[in-house]
């Protein structure tokens, strides 16, 4: 049978205990506060990796460097993420550590698809319908188109865009801008500059008026001895046709422009079940 310790042996050994625990604890202090102040574990170096078209590394660590605090066990790495994303074309930032000294930083840059709001404007959008600001003098692929519509809405209008884009290539043009305006209604421009007023409703909707638009636009032009490339305006408002205004022509009434679209649609919708028919 054990005796139990004497208590003046016990308060002894509780003494002690404490006071190494303690002792340890203020190491562990002088060490971090040490470490924290040693010019050793300053941020020396930052690693810059990503495919970079519109940055360089020099330059990203000119930039962001001096908004940096702390040393590598102190640095904000979420603030360290938001300053390297406010360069003009970063996307994302993903920033970690490397001991002792080091951050090491993977970029992506954003991909332009677009030109967004007004023509003085310095927005763009990448391939995800994210709007971002950039210097425009940077873009170096051409022709990009200008897409425009509500706050919130540019992922809507390029999917629309994608969608036009193959639907006017018969009639060997490209869809320059495509805007969507408060009330639903959507207006695109060609690079010939032609207007195109396609109207409002679904995707769908837009997109087999503007496909019936374009099968049938050479017979009306025909009738003025005209080619599609003579077209300046066009509304496709209409539920069984359209109106149009033609280059050199003057005397294309609303009401006759409707007939001749009526009558090419007829025409081709006649073709197509005769197609069928023999199928």
């Amino acid at each position: 049978m054990r005796h139990a310790l004497p208590l003046d042996v016990r308060l002894m050994n509780a003494t002690a205990s404490v006071l190494f625990a303690g002792c340890a604890v203020l190491l562990v202090a002088v060490l971090g506060w040490w470490a924290v102040r040693h010019p050793a574990f300053s941020i020396a170096r930052i690693v810059v990796e990503g495919e970079l078209v519109h940055n360089n590394a020099v330059t990203l660590r000119a930039n962001v460097a001096p908004s940096l605090t702390g040393n590598f066990f102190t640095v904000d790495l979420a603030g360290a993420r938001k300053a390297f994303e406010l360069v003009p074309w970063v996307r994302t930032a993903e920033v970690r550590r490397e001991f002792p000294n080091s951050l090491r930083v993977i970029l992506k840059e954003h991909v332009a698809q677009a030109y967004w709001g007004p023509e003085n404007g310095t927005s763009m959008v990448n391939a995800m319908g994210e709007v971002f600001e950039a210097n425009v003098g940077e873009v170096e692929r051409e022709g990009l188109p200008r897409l425009q519509g509500p706050e919130g809405s540019a992922p809507q209008v390029l999917a629309m865009f994608y969608a036009l884009e193959p639907a006017f290539e018969p009639l060997q043009v490209e869809v320059d801008a495509l805007t969507l305006r408060d009330r639903g209604s959507w207006v695109a421009r060609l690079d010939n500059d032609a207007v195109i007023e396609l109207g409002n409703g679904s995707p769908e909707q837009v997109l087999q008026r503007a496909q019936r638009f374009v099968r049938t636009l050479g017979q009306v032009t025909g009738q003025y001895q005209r080619r599609a490339d003579a077209l300046e305006y066009a509304d496709l408002r209409y539920p069984d046709g359209y109106a149009l205004r033609l280059k050199g022509v003057t005397t294309v009434s609303r009401e006759r422009a409707l007939q001749l679209s009526r009558d090419a649609a007829a025409r081709e919708k006649k073709k197509t079940r005769t197609t069928e028919g023999r199928n």
